[in-house]
This record gives structure tokens, sequence and C-alpha cells, in this order.
């Protein structure tokens, strides 16, 4: 059994790595700024439009019980509530918030371009994703067959949908990978690859592994398909 790390080639290529982790920074900097740019303009925006700057703030009342201040001073503080007022949230604010969905998917897009990545340790395979990271021994986990859906030629015109074959191994309790059996550009993952994944499901005792095991040294060494006949 083969104890060193067995990096799987799962993922995108490098530059489609580094190309979707800066669209993916570019789209959380997009709603960043939406989220902030209302906080930053919007004393400028009820000052254009009108806001009574002899209004005292609630900083410079507090203290004073409201019983004691003016009727139009009391007026003049309680418009400016939360939602409306200088020294409240204000809906310019609030419209910003719409941001912040767009500024998480952005930095999702970004971990999840740098981060994806499976290895083999022994019979230990690992399978990182944008936010997380699971183990499952292939050598005890329950395997079954999968399938995987892909873009070959993304964002040219011959761009086009693919289905490839998957393992899926689940433990006892209830970790779950999936890992693809095809490779960064190429129809299936290398052969030695293919091998070490051979090779850890050969200690499993269920039998719909070692026949997975079986499929996986022939797509090995057939890897167009082809068998001798």
């Amino acid at each position: 059994m083969i104890s060193e790390r067995q990096q799987l080639s799962i993922g995108a290529p490098p530059a489609q790595k580094a190309l979707g982790a800066v669209f993916g920074v570019l789209f959380a900097a997009a709603g960043a700024a939406f989220t902030l740019l209302p906080f930053v303009v919007d004393g400028w925006l009820q000052h254009a439009f009108g806001a009574d700057e002899s209004c005292p703030t609630s900083a410079e009342v507090s203290g004073i019980p409201p019983e004691l201040l003016p009727p139009s001073v009391r007026e003049c503080i309680a418009d400016g509530s939360w939602f409306a007022g200088a020294d409240g949230f204000g809906p310019w604010r609030l419209i910003g918030l719409l941001g912040i969905p767009f500024m998480l998917v952005g930095l999702y897009l970004a971990a999840g371009a740098l981060r994806t990545a499976a290895w083999l340790e022994g019979s230990r395979a690992t399978v990182r994703t944008a936010l997380r990271t699971r183990t499952v021994d292939l050598a005890t986990a329950t395997v079954t067959p999968g399938a995987t859906t892909y873009r070959r030629n993304r964002g040219t015109a011959g761009e086009t949908t693919v289905q490839a074959p998957a393992l899926i191994a689940a433990d006892a309790t209830g970790t779950r990978i999936t890992i693809p059996l095809h490779a960064m550009g190429l129809a299936q993952l290398p052969g030695p690859q293919l091998r070490a994944l051979a090779e850890a499901l050969g200690g499993n005792p269920d039998q719909d592994a070692r026949s997975m095991a079986v499929q996986l040294r022939t797509m090995a060494d057939h890897p167009l398909g082809l068998t001798n006949r």
C-alpha cells in the first residue's frame, strides 16, 4: 500500500484556477462596493436633499429628559430614526446590504477555484472544496459508482456539458466524498492515479468496492476504452 501522498488531478488547470480566483475576487469586490458606497455617500445625499442641519443629534441631547426638550426638537429627533435620520441606519444604507450576498458568492467562487483538490494517503482519500475538507478510508467505506457534470471548452463557442464517472465513498460516520474520475483537461485520471485508487480499494471487503477496483485498473490499462481481442 502506497503511504505517501498521491495527488489526484481534479479541479481546473492552474491557469483556469487563476482566472476563476480573479473572477471571484472581482465579483466580491463589486458586492463590497455596492454595500459600502451607500454608507459613504449617505450623509452627502441627506444634505443634498435638504437635511435640517439645525436639528441636534441624539448624542447632543443625551442625558436630557425628552419632556424637557422643546416640541420642535423632540419632533426633529423622532424623525432621525434608525431608518431615515442622520444618526440612523437610513434607507440608502439598507439598500446597500443587498450587496452582501454578491460579496459572499464572489468569495466562495474564489475559494473554490483555489482550494479544490483531492489526494490519497494510503487508503485514506481526502477531498477539499471551497469550505470543507473531508477524508474517508476507502478500505472500509461503502463505495458506489456515480457521475459528475462539468463543462468542456468553457467560455468558447465549442463549450459542451459532459458527464463523467465518479467514485462515491461514505464511511460509518456519514462522511461522504465524491472523487471525479476525469482529470484536468483529460477524459479520465492518469493511469498511476487510477491504480492508486484501485489499490486503496483492494483491501475493502465489500464486493462492490472490489469490482470498482477492477474497473479502475481496466481504465488505467486501457485509457481509450479499448481491450485486447
